[in-house]
């Protein structure tokens, strides 16, 4: 040990030595021939590097929207979602505006003013206009997006109850989703997580008269056209309840219910006609068919070929298996939805 200590502390006082012959070299004031200190050559060079670098970044940044766009989301497959995407769309373009503007100015100063021997900064100690401009127009941009912002997401969270939403109470725990409908009286009946016992996995308060036609799934169905009011309870965890094709996501928090709604505007068959659609699902199969070969020389099962649905998703980290925290969701005609709902059996049912 005492070896060991005595080879790190000589190490130490060598790297020691050494930075002190770095320093005592750029000290030598007038020295046009030091090689570590930057020459008008060297400014010149990085000044030209720089310039290279900013249209580098920002042809990758071009070239990226064109090699991976077709990651993006299809159009919103709910009515509140366009507005969503138009502010999304905004934020963009302002945001890489602002990104194209400020980099080039940067980076082309770099160029233009690289450093030369003979040459002064010009130093000035405030400007008022200049700052002016930089604090106001920021402040008015960002501005109008919070008032956009806040007056959209007014508009999505404003339930009017003239639009008479189905109510679908959604059940987070780890590691799955349960779906529970209100039945005919459109209300769901009481539960509680100290009434989770046998079958009764969501805790439905039995003797609640609200309760006995509500239907639980581990599928959710919902009729194109509807708003539909999802009623979120947490068993465990912070999940998060996530339906990106519908633009719709919230907390479920253990002890509290929250709430989101939304009108589907699309079907699951509508959207797997769609170009966008059409063209991810051959790309995956594309990919899935080229791991089977693999698979298949191993002796294993071959993967399936992919087909799309909606989904809803677990957008919390909520443990070991929260990747595979999801529910199919079925957007259909209203008749194919209450033929579905009929076949369903209710609480009183599932009870006896």
């Amino acid at each position: 040990m005492t070896t060991f200590l005595t080879l790190f502390v000589l190490s130490l006082f060598a790297i020691s030595l050494w930075q002190i012959s770095k320093i005592y070299s750029l000290s030598r004031v007038g020295s046009d021939d030091n090689p570590g200190v930057a020459n008008d050559k060297d400014n010149k060079l990085n000044g030209k590097l720089m310039l290279a670098y900013v249209v580098f970044l920002f042809v990758f940044t071009i070239a990226g929207f064109f090699w991976w766009g077709d990651v993006l989301l299809p159009e919103s497959a709910s009515e509140h979602g366009a507005k969503t995407d138009m502010l999304m769309t905004v934020s963009f373009i302002l945001i890489f505006f602002v990104f194209f503007v400020t980099e080039w100015v940067l980076f082309y100063f770099a160029y233009k003013y690289y450093g030369r021997k003979n040459q002064r900064a010009v130093f000035f100690a405030d400007n008022d206009k200049l700052e002016m401009v930089w604090t106001i127009i920021p402040a008015i941009v960002l501005s109008g997006l919070i008032i956009y912002g806040l007056s959209t997401w007014s508009d999505i969270m404003n339930i009017n109850v003239d639009d008479d939403p189905i109510v679908i109470e959604l059940y987070a725990k780890q590691f799955n989703w349960d779906a529970r409908y209100a039945g005919n009286d459109n209300t769901l009946g009481e539960a509680n997580v100290r009434l989770i016992e046998g079958v009764n996995t969501l805790g439905v308060d039995a003797s609640d008269p609200n309760s006995q036609d509500d239907i639980v799934t581990t599928e959710l169905h919902l009729p194109v056209g509807k708003k539909i009011l999802f009623k979120m309870r947490s068993q465990d965890v912070l999940h998060s309840a996530y339906m990106p094709h519908f633009r719709a996501q919230m907390n479920t928090v253990p002890g509290m219910i929250t709430q989101f709604a939304f009108t589907p505007t699309i079907t699951t068959e509508e959207m797997r006609e769609n170009l966008d659609v059409v063209a991810k699902v051959k790309k995956i199969n594309a990919i899935r068919k080229a791991n089977s070969k693999i698979l298949i020389a191993k002796g294993e099962v071959p993967l399936e070929p992919y087909e799309f649905d909606y989904l809803l998703l677990c957008n919390k980290i909520c443990g070991a298996s929260h990747y595979n925290m999801q529910m199919k969701i079925i957007v259909e005609s209203e008749e194919d939805y209450q033929t579905w709902l009929s076949t369903q059996k209710t609480i009183a049912e599932t009870l006896k």
